[in-house]
């Protein structure tokens, strides 16, 4: 044992940590999938923007191909970003929001949430548009489920957005 780890072990023994549980990192209690929502929405939209780019042909010049591959690799890491953020923050509403009343009222929970979070993986390692479309629906239904379990009813609204979709949001209690 070095001379810092004895120090800190005297500071340990002369001022023990109590240990502190919380539900979260910083229990907060502000949960929200719209981001959720949003993240699976932009993949849609990069795989339609992917879809539909223009593959040069053999007589391209070197900035139309540089063009091409511009937006190609600039669509695809926006992809894979946001399919990364739809993954992120369904997770923290799964490992931080809800607990075993939620799963003993929507016994499919669990599955739903690993289902749904491998279909963000497929949209990330593929120009896929069912899977994109597969994993809006799951974070859709993911958000309906959440909204459910702070007592609202839902709405689908349309996302309004270029990609088109819905977004599902709650209604305000009358």
């Amino acid at each position: 044992m070095n001379l810092t780890d004895r120090a800190l072990a005297a500071f340990q023994r002369t001022m023990p940590i109590e240990e502190a549980d919380a539900h979260c990192d910083i229990p907060c209690g502000i949960y929200d999938p719209h981001a959720a929502q949003i993240g699976a929405l932009t993949v849609v939209r990069m795989v339609q923007l992917i879809q539909n780019l223009a593959k040069p042909d053999a007589s391209a010049s070197k900035e139309q191909v540089d063009a091409y591959l511009n937006s190609l690799s600039r669509y695809v890491a926006v992809k894979e970003e946001h399919a990364t953020l739809a993954k992120k923050e369904t997770l923290i509403i799964w490992t931080d929001y809800f607990r075993p009343e939620h799963l003993e009222k929507f016994p499919d929970l669990h599955d739903l949430v690993w289902k749904t979070m491998k279909l963000a993986s497929k949209a990330k390692q593929e120009i896929n548009m069912d899977a994109s479309q597969e994993l809006l629906a799951g974070i859709q239904r993911i958000a309906e489920i959440f909204w459910e379990t702070k007592g609202a009813t839902t709405k689908r609204q349309s996302s309004l957005q270029t990609v088109g979709g819905e977004l599902v949001y709650p209604v305000p209690a009358s």
